[in-house]
């Protein structure tokens, strides 16, 4: 595995590659002096590098690395086609390309797609639609390049972006307070420890049970994870005997992360509520002037004796004044009309009133809205950068009522804020007053996302002297730094929920799934052992194809967790099916045959996935 880069992001997705998947890492990145320097209280590479050092030493200490498969890290400014060689591109199996300017990493990944067509490749970028264009011309040039389609999984190209594989972790971690967060088919499911059951109670699995803990869990320095600690140890993936047997020892089930609290109090987005179209003394007006419409028409119907129908109809000629004088009729039908005249003559200003009110509401759709009153249960988002706005737009897919404070009107996600009808306070954070008026008091959470540490970590600790129980996820760019943090906060606020998240951390996990494979979906810490998530097509797997669903179990290896289909069904009888979109069946009964045009989502070790994908595995993959 071949990493470059130029900030904390390179360190850590080497320190992941090299810990969790235990692969041979080769790290490319600036001179010292001509590292980025990131506008935060430390520096990521720092902690990153001495983490790298760290699970590199438990490595040796445990002899589970490759002979001779030592680490190495050239220093380069930029990645050109010599860097890339020395690199060792031309024989590597995958290369991330994690600079932070998408052109470096653009132009790099077009020299290494020349150099060796086979080569997986994963890029960052922010600009989405310029990365499934650039996805998709790497792809097209690996297939000619082969001339076979480059394999299974050889010779693909992943685009990710930092802020959109960090976004779903800080929007659960917002919700439910954890970060073990896998997303798939647009959902969030998440791994949630339960305590052990009492006696006569019956564990809830959730959508499956992922792992019996260790009897001393409670204190993770005495569970080694070791293969043979027997029952001291965690067991992944138990079948259903094991998990009624295992007594006293809490479980990690798989949940679906969902927001049951009240729901945003607005309209629909982009359309203004009828409330919202005009004001209220505005809507009185109209009321009282169609309630002396409806008066003249029966005082009408009363004096001449008409049909209700033609009474309104004549009451509606005298009001806009285009109806015959009535001066040879009696003088209650002469009075009548008078009073349809004066009242058309008060319609016209109200009518003029509502129109002009109706166009100014209108245009101010897309300006930002303030919090409305009442509102509570919601979660404050400080800083609309390119983390914040897509963390903002992830909350609102599910749902859930966000209120954001930003300094910048010219911030990268004030556009997304408008469009999505987002309440947004205009302020600097650190100011007395901003978050009073985000309704901080009566919010279920805080994510603190900006650039800066000290501002997000003053925010923070403001809002715990107004609340002191609120949940609190801040952004810092130092996993030293966001140790520290975490601790002491949660040492001064022991009965709060305080998460401390930096973007690396949660991102490094996406990017190292995509170098082993497109079909990685994520991977979710149990103890000291790591469980794999992953997309398989059932074809050429005979452990998956042709069997049920309760065949394919193998306890301690993989799971069948869920099948993807088209909503529309299988096609019959083999016919050609028209493209539909595709969805995941989460209960699947043991009986279910699989099919060789099925696609699994299965959870799995890192020994089990290797076996099952027909993958070396490495001696010690699971500890």
């Amino acid at each position: 595995m071949v990493v470059c880069g130029d900030d904390g992001l390179a360190h850590r997705l080497a320190a992941e590659l090299r810990g969790v998947y235990r692969e041979q890492v080769t790290l490319v990145v600036p001179p010292a002096g001509r590292r980025v320097r990131q506008p935060v209280v430390g520096r990521a590479r720092a902690a990153s590098a001495a983490l790298l050092d760290m699970v590199n030493a438990a490595v040796n200490r445990t002899g589970n690395g490759d002979p001779g498969g030592a680490d190495r890290e050239l220093d380069a400014t930029e990645p050109t086609e010599d860097v890339l060689a020395d690199a060792g591109v031309e024989r590597a199996t995958a290369l991330a390309l994690v600079y932070d300017d998408d052109e470096t990493n653009i132009r790099a990944a077009l020299t290494a797609r020349r150099l060796n067509p086979r080569l997986r490749l994963v890029l960052r970028l922010y600009n989405r639609r310029l990365g499934q264009h650039i996805e998709e011309l790497l792809d097209q040039s690996a297939t000619l390049a082969t001339g076979d389609g480059a394999g299974a999984g050889a010779g693909s190209t992943t685009v990710l972006s930092d802020a959109d594989t960090a976004a779903p972790a800080l929007a659960a971690t917002a919700l439910v307070g954890t970060s073990k967060v896998v997303e798939t088919d647009g959902l969030l499911l998440r791994a949630v420890e339960r305590n052990p059951p009492r006696p006569g109670e019956v564990a809830d699995p959730g959508l499956c049970t992922l792992a019996l803990l260790s009897a001393t869990s409670n204190d993770p320095a005495g569970a080694d994870g070791s293969e043979d600690s027997g029952e001291q140890g965690p067991q992944l993936l138990p079948d259903a005997t094991a998990v009624e047997a295992a007594t006293g020892r809490g479980t990690v089930a798989l949940e679906q992360v969902s927001y049951s609290g009240p729901p945003l109090p607005a309209g629909r987005a982009g359309v203004p509520a009828f409330g919202e179209l005009f004001s209220r003394r505005l809507r009185w007006s109209l009321a009282g002037l169609a309630a002396c419409v409806v008066a003249l028409a029966v005082a009408l119907m009363l004096v001449t004796d008409d049909h209700p129908l033609h009474a309104t109809y004549v009451t509606l000629l005298d009001l806009f004044s285009i109806n015959e004088p009535a001066h040879n009729k009696d003088t209650g039908r002469q009075i009548l009309q008078l009073l349809s005249g004066f009242v058309g003559l008060l319609l016209l200003p109200v009518l003029l009133a509502a129109v002009l009110e109706a166009l100014g509401t209108f245009r101010s759709a897309s300006a930002l809205r303030k919090p409305p009153r009442g509102l509570g249960g919601h979660v404050v988002l400080l800083g609309l950068g390119k983390i914040g706005t897509r963390v903002l737009t992830r909350l609102r897919e599910m749902d859930i009522p966000v209120v954001c404070v930003e300094a910048d009107p010219e911030a990268r996600g004030m556009a997304t804020a408008r469009r999505l009808r987002v309440p947004v306070v205009l302020g600097d954070v650190t100011q007395e007053g901003v978050l009073e008026a985000a309704k901080i008091h009566r919010a279920h959470s805080l994510l603190a996302l900006t650039s800066v540490d000290t501002t997000n970590l003053e925010a923070v600790l403001y809002a715990r002297s107004v609340r002191s129980r609120l949940r609190v996820v801040l952004r810092l760019y130092d996993d030293d730094f966001a140790t520290a943090v975490y601790r002491t906060l949660r040492a001064a606020h022991p009965g709060a929920l305080t998460r401390s998240r930096s973007v690396t951390h949660l991102a490094a996990p996406s990017f190292a799934g995509a170098m082993m494979g497109r079909q990685i979906l994520g991977a979710i810490p149990v103890e000291r052992r790591v469980l794999l998530f992953a997309a398989v097509e059932v074809a050429g797997h005979p452990q998956l194809e042709g069997k049920t669903v309760g065949e394919a179990f193998r306890a301690g290896a993989w799971r069948v967790l869920a099948l993807e289909v088209s909503d529309g069904g299988r096609a019959e009888g083999g016919a050609p099916e028209r493209a539909r979109e595709s969805r995941l069946v989460w209960e699947l009964p043991d009986t279910y045959v699989l099919r060789g045009s099925d696609r699994v989502v299965l959870a799995a070790t890192r020994r089990g996935l290797a076996e099952l994908l027909g993958r070396r595995a490495r001696r010690g993959a699971d500890v």
